[in-house]
């Protein structure tokens, strides 16, 4: 997963955790684009701690990628995993911030790929319309989107815990309705808009555990220990109580031990084609 705006170190963490987890997912998404040709170079819009650049590079050995964040720190992470997979060399690192035109020169990539990151454009229709005048001709962009934030906690568990944690979700939700307006938004009619021609779409369902490996079990800690500071004002005792017991890293009942933990999450893809 990727974002275009500065994030603290727990975010990147959050990233690399995402990245862990998804491989698999994000390579068969790799595998299904409809691309014409194997492409020679590839643009990752908003590249995060690099999943998408690395599982991109593996899918297609002879390429490239421009890899292109607004985080110093992302960027940080992306080149030690570039460097840990023996790929230094095909990668480029760009620090930009999408929202401030100009863009830097990116050259004429054959693959564009946007992983979790238009969403949080001030203006994504003006970056759609930038990709178009970017990509070759016949290339493909690839949009991958959250269909909302993942769950860990089993809907039919007992006791509040999947009430506090779709509590949680919607007090975010409800947060970032005013910072992130573009969550959600309908991509493919979008990407019609600026002049694209949508090649395919798919919805990737994600179901990991029970029993959860360790990696989800990191994740989920991860996740909710970010989440517990941006739902905290509108929590009672109880429920912070609640949540606090689930972050215990000694609690049978916490999140690194429950027998019932499980990812669940969804990922929406757009293929779209440059005339």
């Amino acid at each position: 997963m990727s974002h275009t705006h500065h994030h603290t170190g727990d975010q990147a963490e959050i990233l690399d955790l995402d990245a862990d987890v998804m491989s698999r997912h994000t390579a068969s998404i790799a595998a299904w684009l409809p691309v014409e040709a194997a492409p020679r170079h590839i643009l990752d819009l908003g590249c995060g701690t690099g999943a998408g650049t690395l599982t991109l590079l593996e899918r297609f050995p002879a390429a490239r990628v421009t890899a292109v964040d607004a985080s110093a720190t992302h960027l940080d992470r992306l080149r030690e995993h570039a460097a840990a997979a023996g790929a230094t060399g095909r990668v480029r690192l760009v620090q930009a911030d999408l929202d401030t035109p100009p863009w830097p020169s990116l050259d004429t990539p054959d693959l564009v790929w946007a992983s979790a990151s238009l969403h949080h454009l001030a203006d994504p229709d003006r970056a759609l319309r930038r990709v178009r005048e970017l990509l070759a001709p016949g290339g493909l962009f690839a949009v991958v989107e959250l269909a909302g934030f993942p769950r860990f906690l089993p809907p039919d568990a007992p006791a509040d815990a999947p009430s506090l944690e779709e509590r949680c979700h919607a007090a975010r939700d409800h947060r970032h309705a005013a910072d992130v307006p573009h969550r959600g938004a309908d991509w493919g009619g979008k990407l019609t808009q600026a002049g694209f021609t949508v090649a395919g779409q798919r919805t990737v369902d994600v179901e990991i555990g029970p029993p959860a490996p360790d990696a989800v079990r990191r994740y989920a800690l991860a996740s909710w220990t970010r989440m517990r500071g941006n739902a905290a004002a509108t929590l009672d005792a109880r429920d912070l109580a609640a949540f606090d017991a689930l972050l215990d890293p000694g609690s049978p009942d916490g999140l690194l031990h429950r027998p019932d933990l499980t990812l669940r999450t969804r990922r929406q893809v757009w293929a779209a084609r440059r005339p």
